[in-house]
This record gives C-alpha cells, structure tokens and sequence, in this order.
C-alpha cells in the first residue's frame, strides 16, 4: 500500500512538472502519462521497481513495444517521455543516477529487422549449457520461438493446456486475446519432450502449474530472462548482429517467405491483424531478390562477354 501511495505521489509531482515547468499542453501530459503506465505495468511484471530498473530492464521494455507491433515512431515517443521521468527522478531526489541515459530510440525511418540464418539458429541453440538446470528448458524456449513465430509475450505465456503436440499443434493467446492455433515441428516437441523431464522435478507455485517454461521462482518465465540468455547465447558465439527473442520471429516469417509460403498463410502464422504488417517480410525477400538479380544477370558486367 505504501509503494502504491508513493508512485501516485510520484505520478502527481511529475504531472505538475511537466504543466509548470515543462509548460506542456494538457493533451500532451495526458500522452505522456499513458505512455508512463506502459512501462511501470511492464517493469510490475517483472516484478521491479521504476527505483531498481536499470539500462537493460529499459531496454527490454523497448523490445517489448516492438513485439507489441507499435510503430518506430511511437517506440520513439514512449520512449522520449520515459527519459524525461528518469530525468525528473533525479531532479526530485528520488533516484541518484538515470538508467535512461543511454536509452536509444529506433530509427523512425523504413527498417529492416535483423534476420538469423539457419546455421546462426542451430550455433545459438548448440551452444546452450545442457549440464545446467536450464539448459533443456532454454533449448526448447529457442526452438519454440523459431519453430512457432512466437512473439516472447506469447511464449512466457503459454500454457500445457493449450499444447496439441499430437496434432502438431499450439494454441497461443494473441494481442487482444485474441487466439490461433499454430503448427509446431517434430524438433520443437522433440526439445520440449526431453524439458518436460526437468520440469517434472521443478517446484512449481500455486497458481503457475498449467504454464509450460518455468523459472527458478517456480513461476512462468519473463521476457527480461528471456531476452538476457539470448544476449549471452550471442555473445558466446561470436554473433556481430544485434538479436532479441523477436529475431526468431522474424527469422520464421523470413524463411517462410523464402520457402515460397503464401504471405496471408503467414499472416495468420504471425497473428498479424493487418496483411500490411506482414509485407515488411516481402521487402527483405525483394532486397534478397534484388542482389541475386545483380549478382547472376548476364548483363552484369561480371558476366558480359567481351567481343574480340
């Protein structure tokens, strides 16, 4: 009850802020406000305070709006007001350093997401820890993701009771609700198969029983857990690009394309609402298309014959 008395408290120093210093319209602080409730609804179910957050904790936020399908340009703006509370937070005494000082915003221009090859995909699965207690649980999270083109909300929270492993399917619970069932392949059963082992030896706590990946807590896992091992994963391979657990995602819906699949076949894989948001994928297809074109056209100079 007290830290809910103090963040209101916060909440209501930093609205006048924003009027009498910032001298902002009252549309804007309402904005700015919502797009504050994002992220302490985010860092309450990690299960951290806005004082203990730090740079990666912000920066899994920001994943995390991504994942949501939220534009670059409103990932820019959310993330433009969270900076400037971090900044009041200091201001105000109520933190000592600003974790949001290195936060960086997406590029509000046309972006490309990162994409895994098949060969990047199995070095980072190979080179989990197995002798861990995680390891086989964290095998099948990677596969999972990759397999199903889950987005990491929809994996922390997927449930036993919507596994359909005999029919080679997955019931996942989208944005909205809104649900869909996914086909999932003979590797990821088999790698879920083999987790279950270890997650019949796992205390589980009331309440979390039905959910399938499990955290040392005994609850279901979190996006920040998730998102910190990829990082490692990335590191121990020597992997230059920049990856999150959306990467697998897209890395799915990419080589899907690539393997002629139809894009609202896609669509439908991915729980996009709109068939627009699934066109990204087509522009990376055409970039591909584009380089073979140039690279194999007989009139490429590489190619052209000279005349004698």
């Amino acid at each position: 009850m007290k830290s809910e008395l103090k963040m209101d408290n916060i909440l209501r120093r930093y609205e006048q802020y924003l009027k009498l210093e910032k001298s902002l319209s009252p549309h804007t602080i309402d904005a700015y406000l919502t797009d504050l409730w994002k992220l302490i609804q985010f860092l309450h179910d990690e299960g951290i305070s806005y004082q203990q957050a730090t740079l990666e904790d912000l920066q899994a936020f920001s994943a995390s709006l991504y994942d949501l399908g939220i534009c670059a340009r409103s990932q820019a703006r959310i993330l433009s007001g969270i900076r400037a509370f971090y900044r009041f937070l200091v201001l105000d005494n109520w933190i000592k350093g600003d974790p949001s000082e290195l936060l960086e915003s997406p590029q509000t221009g046309f972006h490309l997401p990162e994409v895994l090859t098949l060969d990047e995909i199995d070095n980072l699965i190979n080179a989990i820890d197995l002798s861990t207690r995680e390891g086989q649980r964290n095998r099948a999270i990677l596969e999972t993701l990759y397999s199903c083109g889950l987005r990491v909300s929809e994996l922390c929270n997927l449930k036993l009771s919507s596994l359909y492993l005999d029919q080679s399917f997955i019931k996942v619970e989208g944005k909205g609700g809104k649900q869909r069932l996914v086909p999932i392949s003979p590797r990821a059963i088999h790698e879920l198969q083999l987790y279950f082992m270890d997650r019949n030896l796992t205390h589980i706590k009331p309440g979390y029983e039905d959910y399938v990946f499990i955290s040392k807590r005994g609850q279901n896992i979190s996006r920040i857990m998730i998102f910190h091992f990829i990082k490692e994963l990335a590191e121990a391979i020597g992997l230059k690009k920049t990856i999150s657990p959306h990467t697998f995602r897209h890395s799915f819906a990419t080589h899907l394309l690539e393997g002629g699949a139809n894009l609202r076949a896609i669509q439908c894989m991915l729980g996009h609402e709109s068939i627009g948001t699934t066109e990204i994928y087509t522009h990376i297809d055409r970039n591909r298309l584009r380089s073979e074109i140039i690279e194999h056209h007989p009139r490429n100079k590489k190619h052209r014959k000279i005349p004698n």
